[in-house]
C-alpha cells in the first residue's frame, strides 16, 4: 500500500466574518491546494460564548463555518504563514495525516 505524509488543516469561521469566499479564492486560485471542502454547522460557539445557530423558523446568516484541507507538510506551512494574519488567532487546527494512495 502506498501511502503519502500530508499535513490536514481545519480553520474555524462563521458566515458573518466575511472571510470565506476570498479565503477559498486563494487557497484555490494561488495557493492550488488540491481539494477544499467547507462545512456549514448547524450550531456551534467559540472562546466569546457567543451562540450562533439556526433553527427551521429563523436560517441564520451567521453560521459556523468548518473549511478543510490537506496537502503535503511544506506546502502547508507555507499556506499557514500566508494566511494567518487573516484568521483569528486559534482559529485554526492542524495535525499530520497519512493519505492512502
Amino acid at each position: 500500500m502506498k501511502t503519502l505524509d500530508v499535513m490536514f488543516v481545519r480553520i474555524y469561521l462563521t458566515e458573518g466574518e466575511g472571510t470565506m469566499e476570498n479565503l477559498l479564492m486563494r487557497l484555490h486560485d494561488e495557493e492550488k491546494v488540491h481539494g477544499v471542502t467547507v462545512f456549514r454547522g448547524i450550531s456551534g460557539f467559540g472562546s466569546s460564548g457567543k451562540m450562533h445557530s439556526s433553527s427551521l423558523l429563523d436560517m441564520s446568516l451567521d453560521l459556523p463555518l468548518v473549511i478543510e484541507f490537506f496537502d503535503v507538510p511544506q506546502k502547508v506551512n507555507d499556506i499557514l504563514e500566508h494566511i494567518r494574519n487573516d484568521i483569528d488567532p486559534g482559529h485554526i487546527v492542524s495535525w499530520p495525516a497519512t493519505l492512502v494512495l
